[in-house]
């Protein structure tokens, strides 16, 4: 696994990694708290390891050991959205492949944005309260001290004590319960979680049979009733939704983003199987339907992002962005419509599925980048196409679309542009949409060695598509414009008539 940097986490990923949390729980209503103790056994990654940093939120921090031995700890400069940095120093020396477990005694704050407490006037019942979480994506440092980055997973086992007339849920398989030995007014339940997961995956539902359906939630469909083509549109939306959530135990539970910067990953994938789901289970032409839709919520992202906004790339750059802000349908539709577009290039839905089941196992149990995303993708589909034309495929998928949405804004600063062909190397892209819309761009923020580059290609194809808005803007770069006009005489015997007779008028040239 490549070692990636997690923008969203203060966690030391990349020293050590959490292999299994032991958490005892008290959940207190009247307070809004849970007050806990969570064991970390934790794998070293480099030797000498002396200390290690976990990430926290709103945590009051009592006590902290490592291996039965006190351990001297400090929360760090709360920072506006990733919380509080938990550091840690070990009362002694660790080498690369050993383990530690690392014990923290804390409680959460009323305010833990993970947990979601209702009174009873809040549920259905009207006589309990009600609580459960959500840490999704970067929330569960307000409810356990932890390494929150989807890059590590873990087991865990969980033991809640709760009121007894409460019934308590987790994330978890249910193993068992019993009275609480400390107070009889209360009952533990126990839970056990084999599947290593991320900490974003960790969840809790505490209350009563009768208020565990909000009032505001419509009510599910009759039990034993099978959700089916035959179904209502209500209960159609509703299987959506199910198959989508079921989608995500492969892609997302199984097979995470390394960050949350791939988090196309997770949910471009997701998206893409749900409506395979819809597929089988009425029609190609649902899918289709259902592929438009999503579009139409890509452009209305990208429309509230504004589109030179970093948050709709495919694979956006997350340092000091906070994950809520960033969440849209982007990494949902975009990332549906680059595997849909690959599907199409590379031989159909069956082929394609064939190549998702088969990344799917490679990567089970583990994280992901789009890095290694894309190799893979190359290796399988090595045989069926040149490596540098599914390059080229990828490309324009990555950038079609923001250097498409980039044209009809002011123009880009030059150093902008110049760092983006030193990055990407744009100037050598061979795809001529990709290429067309780039040089355009360049031209636009006069950017002088691009000139005669979208001049050649003005004239060595002859697509109307092209050839106008090519010749268009270096016209309007003023210290090219005769440049333009030059380029296109000589050349316009080989364009056709209509194509020449509108650049003319383009050029503003007489006769």
């Amino acid at each position: 696994m490549t070692p990636v940097s997690d923008p969203s986490s203060f966690s030391s990923v990349s020293k050590c990694a959490t292999k299994h949390l032991n958490l005892i729980y008290h959940v207190e209503f009247d307070r809004r708290v849970l007050k806990g103790k969570v064991a970390l056994t934790v794998e070293v990654l480099e030797d000498k390891l002396s200390s290690l940093t976990l990430d926290s939120k709103d945590l009051k921090i009592f006590k902290v050991s490592a291996n039965g031995q006190a351990a001297q700890f400090a929360l760090g400069t709360k920072h506006t959205f990733k919380g509080s940095p938990l550091e840690i120093t070990l009362p002694f020396e660790l080498s690369r492949g050993q383990h530690v477990i690392v014990e923290i005694e804390y409680e959460t704050s009323p305010s833990a944005t993970a947990l979601q407490w209702l009174t009873p006037t809040q549920t259905a019942g009207k006589k309990h309260p009600y609580l459960f979480s959500q840490c999704q994506a970067t929330h569960c440092r307000t409810m356990i001290p932890c390494q929150d980055s989807p890059s590590v997973k873990h087991t865990y086992y969980a033991q809640v004590s709760i009121p007894r007339e409460l019934v308590a849920l987790m994330s978890a398989l249910h193993d068992g319960q019993e009275p609480d030995p400390s107070d009889s007014s209360r009952v533990i339940y126990r839970f056990r979680q084999p599947v290593p997961m991320p900490s974003y995956l960790i969840a809790i539902v505490v209350g009563a049979l009768e208020s565990s359906s909000i009032s505001a939630v419509p009510k599910a469909p009759p039990a034993g009733r099978a959700v089916s083509v035959q179904t209502s549109a209500g209960d159609r939306s509703l299987a959506g939704v199910i198959a989508h959530e079921i989608s995500h135990s492969w892609t997302g539970n199984l097979v995470t983003n390394r960050t949350w910067e791939h988090f196309w990953l997770n949910e471009g994938h997701t998206v893409y199987i749900e409506r395979m789901i819809a597929r089988s289970m009425e029609s190609e032409q649902l899918r289709q339907f259902k592929g438009i839709g999503g579009w139409k919520e890509l452009q209305e992202s990208v429309k509230q992002f504004g589109a030179n906004n970093v948050l709709t790339n495919l694979v956006p750059n997350l340092h000091e962005v906070d994950t809520d802000e960033a969440f849209s349908s982007v990494p949902y539709e975009k990332g549906f419509a680059l595997l849909y577009h690959l599907e199409e290039l590379l031989g159909g839905p069956e082929v394609f599925m064939g190549f998702v089941k088969s990344y799917i196992q490679l990567f089970a149990y583990g994280s992901v980048t789009t890095e290694e995303w894309k190799n893979y993708l190359f290796t399988y589909f090595k045989d069926k196409v040149r490596t540098n034309a599914l390059s080229e495929v990828v490309l324009k998928c990555f950038c079609l679309f923001p250097l498409h949405t980039a044209l009809y804004q002011e123009p880009l600063p030059l150093s902008h542009v110049k760092k983006m062909q030193e990055v990407y190397q744009l100037n050598g892209v061979k795809n001529a949409e990709v290429r067309f819309r780039w040089l355009r761009i360049c031209v636009k923020a006069h950017w002088e060695e691009a000139v005669p580059l979208a001049l050649k290609m003005a004239t060595e194809q002859g697509r109307m598509k092209f050839t106008r808005p090519l010749f268009k803007e270096v016209y309007n770069f003023s210290k090219y414009s005769d440049e333009a006009v030059k380029t296109f005489k000589e050349n316009r015997g080989a364009l056709h008539p209509v194509t020449a007779m509108l650049v003319v008028k383009d050029l503003k040239i007489n006769g």
